[in-house]
């Protein structure tokens, strides 16, 4: 399968995506990957007519199906116990000078914060605004206080979500690795049980440590990012109108979380008060 790329990533991070994936299926992942050409590449470049350059790769894809409905325990168990093990073998995964990868981190959140601060009155109140404002401050705050070790930080995929993983039978495979990058482990945690309710994000959590385990204090910096990625999806669709509807619809919810979150309470693994 071909597969075009978005114009916004170079051909080395092109290419340090395809390293990745080769490594990742040498430590028995079924992953996408690439197909070299007869020069030995696995980037094809074409000019545009506009003079910009187009960068095409040919991939081995992966057969399956995407869940119809919400997964069942047993599923978000395994989808769990899946992402414990990309995380293990790209733990292994030697970076070579010629390698880049992107690292998604406070800074990247402050930059979508600016993108909401022009679209918040879309979807949001002034006090709305305004509670987004203090859990963005409160998330930066915890998240300076993190130290980053090889336990908690590193290649992570970057948009694991439940349209980014397939189904075979009872087999689950991932795919779609555009955002892989740095940041910390427990934020694909995050954004994989931000779509769960929160006894499948149990089963999920049970799964994937029973690969990996988890360290004392986890469950908090996993609120923080829960709410985080929460905060960035938002941030991501705000300016597409078509979004709007959606948005609004999620608001109770979002600031049900948001003011747990301040008040420091647990609510991820338990139902939500509105």
């Amino acid at each position: 399968m071909f597969r075009v790329h978005n114009k916004t990533r170079s051909k080395r991070e092109i290419e340090s995506e395809l390293f990745l994936l080769n490594h990742l299926k040498n430590q028995n992942l079924t992953v996408p990957t690439g197909k070299k050409n007869r020069n030995g590449e696995y980037v094809l470049e074409f000019e545009n007519l506009d003079e910009t350059t187009l960068y095409i790769t040919l991939m081995t894809w992966i057969t399956g199906d995407v869940l119809a409905s919400a997964p069942t325990e047993i599923q978000a168990k395994k989808v769990g116990c899946l992402l414990a093990k990309l995380h293990d073998a790209s733990t292994s995964f030697v970076l070579e000078e010629n390698h880049l990868f992107p690292q998604w981190g406070l800074e990247t959140f402050c930059g979508n914060m600016k993108k909401l601060s022009q679209y918040h009155g879309i979807f949001l109140s002034d006090d709305g605004w305004d509670l987004y404002q203090s859990v963005a401050d409160k998330i930066l705050m915890e998240l300076e206080k993190v130290p980053k070790c090889s336990q908690n930080y590193g290649l992570i995929h970057g948009d694991f979500h439940l349209e980014n993983i397939i189904f075979k039978e009872d087999v689950s495979f991932l795919i779609d690795f555009g955002r892989r990058g740095y940041d910390y482990f427990l934020s694909d945690i995050a954004s994989t049980i931000l779509g769960l309710d929160w006894q499948k994000r149990k089963k999920f959590v049970e799964g994937y440590i029973s690969f990996r385990k988890l360290e004392e204090g986890d469950e908090r910096l996993l609120e923080t990012l829960f709410i985080k990625v929460m905060i960035e999806n938002y941030c991501h669709h705000c300016s597409n109108p078509n979004e709007t509807k959606g948005l609004l619809a999620e608001q109770p919810y979002a600031q049900a979380y948001m003011q747990a979150y301040l008040q420091g309470q647990s609510f991820l693994f338990e139902p939500l008060e509105l």
